[in-house]
C-alpha cells in the first residue's frame, strides 16, 4: 500500500502555436494507503493528465507528487488503461508472464491462479483475437493486479464494455482490491460506477482542472454495496449535481443520467 500526496500540482501544455494551455491548477490532495478514490469530471478537465503525472509518465509539471510506500521503499505502481493493450502476437500466458519476475515455475503458478480469479481458467494459450473485449479486459485486470501493486491507477477501464459485462468487472475489481488492499485511483465519467466502487469521490472542474468537491462515501454507503441499491443512484445524482454546480450546469442534476455524465474517452 502507499500514500499519495499532491501539493500545489499544476500542469500547462504548450500548443503548437506556442500559446500555453493550462490543464491542471493548484491541486492539493492526500490519499491514505488502501483507499479507493474515484475522480469524476467533464471531458478535457485533466483527469487522465493527473493519472499520468501520478504514474510518473509525465514529469513536466509544477508542484510536487509523493508516493509514500508502506511496505516497500519504492512503491509498485500498476496502470490500467481504457483499452486492454495486450500484445497481439503473444498468448494470454505470455502477456501475463511479460510483467512477472522470477523462475518459470513460479510464474506459471501465479498466472494460473490469477486467470482462475478473473474467470479465464483454461484460456492461457489463447491469443487476444480469440477473446471478447470483456475477456481481454479481464486479462488486463489480472496483469495489473498480479504484480501486487501498492498503487493501482485506472483510466476509464470499463468504458468500452457493455453494462452487464462492466458490472461483473466492477464486482471482480472490488473483490480483488479487498484481497490486495492496494490504493486505487479510478478516473471515470460514470457517476454510478464511481459511487458504487469508491471510498471517496473527487469532482473536478472544467479545464484547467481543479478539485471542487471531495466527498467521503463510506458513511452514506457502507460496504458491502449492492449495485442495485437505490441509495447508490441517489448519491450518484447528488454527485452529478455537484459536478453541474461546479461547471456552470444544472444545480441539482435532476435531468442528468448518473451513468453518463460525459462521453469522453480521455480526460
Amino acid at each position: 500500500m502507499t500514500d499519495v500526496l499532491l501539493s500545489h500540482l499544476s500542469k500547462v501544455f504548450a500548443l503548437p502555436d506556442g500559446q500555453p494551455r493550462p490543464a491542471l491548477h493548484d491541486i492539493g490532495l492526500r490519499i491514505p494507503a488502501g483507499e479507493f478514490v474515484a475522480v469524476l469530471g467533464p471531458s478535457g478537465c485533466g483527469k487522465s493528465t493527473l493519472l499520468n503525472i501520478v504514474a510518473g509518465l509525465d514529469r513536466s509539471y509544477s508542484g510536487s507528487v509523493e508516493l509514500i510506500g508502506q511496505d516497500r521503499e519504492e512503491p509498485r505502481v500498476s496502470y490500467m488503461f481504457q483499452e486492454p493493450r495486450l500484445l497481439p502476437w503473444m498468448s494470454v500466458f505470455d502477456n501475463l508472464a511479460f510483467v512477472l519476475d522470477g523462475p518459470a515455475r513460479g510464474r506459471r503458478a501465479t498466472i494460473t491462479s490469477w486467470l482462475q480469479r478473473v474467470g479465464l481458467a483454461g484460456r492461457a494459450n489463447d491469443y487476444p483475437f480469440q477473446l471478447s473485449v470483456g475477456m481481454q479486459q479481464r486479462v488486463a485486470v489480472a496483469r495489473a493486479l498480479m504484480v501486487q501493486p501498492d498503487l493501482l491507477l485506472m483510466d476509464e477501464p470499463f468504458s468500452s464494455l457493455d453494462e452487464l459485462t462492466a458490472l461483473g468487472m466492477r464486482t471482480e475489481l472490488l473483490e480483488l482490491w479487498k484481497l490486495l488492499g492496494c490504493t486505487v485511483i479510478l478516473v471515470t465519467h460514470n457517476a454510478l460506477e464511481a459511487v458504487y466502487l469508491a471510498d471517496r469521490l473527487l469532482i473536478m472542474s472544467a479545464g484547467p482542472g481543479r478539485i471542487i468537491a471531495d466527498e467521503d462515501l463510506r458513511t452514506r454507503l457502507p460496504r458491502p454495496r449492492r449495485s442495485d441499491d437505490a441509495k447508490i443512484w441517489s448519491v450518484a445524482r447528488h454527485a452529478v449535481g455537484l459536478l453541474g454546480r461546479g461547471n456552470g450546469g444544472a444545480a441539482d442534476g435532476t435531468n442528468a443520467d448518473p451513468g453518463e455524465v460525459g462521453v469522453e474517452r480521455s480526460g
